[in-house]
């Protein structure tokens, strides 16, 4: 009875802030439509057009403190629902057809991305915990790693803040640009889905940045996003056999929650994806599913958005900056490397 109190009460507390990344989503799908009836296309999709207007309205309005709990929740919970849903429109056929190169590839590429931008967060000066935080959060999953590395290596609060505050803006820039490089290069849409995967920080920002390219560049890119995420768990059991230079070892090892380093949501849609490779989800709920798998990512986008105010973070430091602009272009190139090697077009 307790548990059922507890929930009603957070939902309450979360309403106003979800009707807020609601009605933020609305103006977001409602600035693709006039793109559409102005310029004939639309330049900017609404997931994107959602992120910006949050980020707008966090920055110049503010937030008030009772939408912050619903934010957190749309920019968390509904995004995670999302992404278990697009497990629908994949089956295990699609991860067969990748082949064992393009999953080979990925993992290498994520180690080597991860050295790479630590010795560039160095060479910049940046303390080791703070170098290592911004490397894993470019390399691997952007927030979500570097939530997982922070107790591992001991970091401290303000290096952890500071490296989420330069993922986030660094992650919806990249989301803004790439369907743009995409439009000028003339990639397919399965090697833009494959860079997309490979440098967009969090699963449902691959959503975003491969949306206006089509289904297949929106699959193949959660596919690759999906097997740099399972890198994870490897990279923070490396880290933690190393340990914290100024640590204990086994203090440090002991701090790892194996249990929480594959996501809920990541299973959900493997799942979902088992279910319909099995051919238990009906052709006809495909296009329900997608739908409303897409509109939680606009609404989750939002809240990205409005979680977002630039002037903190064009306070928290340039060096940090640096570091993961450099690595963002490291990464680039590792990732268009790879597919020169895989020979795809």
């Amino acid at each position: 009875m307790q548990t059922a109190h507890t929930w009603l009460r957070t939902g309450k507390e979360a309403l106003p802030g979800i009707i807020l990344c609601s009605v933020v989503a609305a103006l977001g799908y409602g600035a693709e439509r006039a793109e559409k009836a102005i310029f004939g296309r639309a330049w900017f999709e609404s997931l994107v057009m959602a992120i910006v207007l949050g980020a707008l309205i966090r920055t110049l309005v503010g937030l008030h403190p009772r939408f912050e709990q619903g934010v957190k929740v749309s920019a968390k919970l509904l995004l995670e629902v999302a992404i278990v849903l697009l497990g629908a429109s994949i089956s295990v056929s699609a991860i067969a057809g990748a082949g064992p190169a393009l999953v080979a590839g990925v993992a290498a590429s994520v180690f080597i991305a991860v050295l790479s931008s630590y010795a560039i967060g160095r060479l910049l000066k940046l303390e080791h915990r703070l170098a290592l935080l911004v490397a894993c959060g470019n390399s691997i999953c952007g927030n979500s790693a570097i939530v997982a590395v922070a107790p591992v290596i001991k970091a401290r609060a303000e290096d952890v803040a500071a490296s989420i505050a330069f993922t986030a803006a660094l992650g919806i820039l990249v989301v803004l640009l790439l369907p743009l490089g995409q439009h000028a290069s003339g990639m397919s849409a399965e090697s833009y889905g494959i860079l997309s995967g490979m440098t967009v920080y969090a699963v449902p920002q691959v959503l975003a940045a491969t949306a206006p390219v089509g289904l297949l560049s929106m699959q193949t890119g959660t596919l690759v996003k999906l097997i740099r995420v399972m890198m994870l768990a490897p990279v923070i059991f490396c880290i933690g056999l190393v340990g914290d230079r100024t640590a204990d070892h086994a203090s440090a090892r002991r701090k790892i929650e194996w249990a929480k380093l594959i996501p809920w949501f990541i299973i959900g849609f493997v799942a979902l994806m088992a279910l319909r490779s099995a051919g238990m989800i009906p052709d006809k709920a495909l296009n329900p599913i997608e739908t409303t798998a897409t509109a939680l990512t606009i609404v989750s986008m939002a809240a990205l958005g409005l979680s977002v105010d630039m002037r903190t973070i064009l306070s928290s430091g340039g060096r940090v900056l640096a570091t993961g602009t450099l690595s963002l272009g490291l990464l680039v190139g590792i990732s268009l490397g790879l597919l020169h090697l895989l020979g795809i077009r």
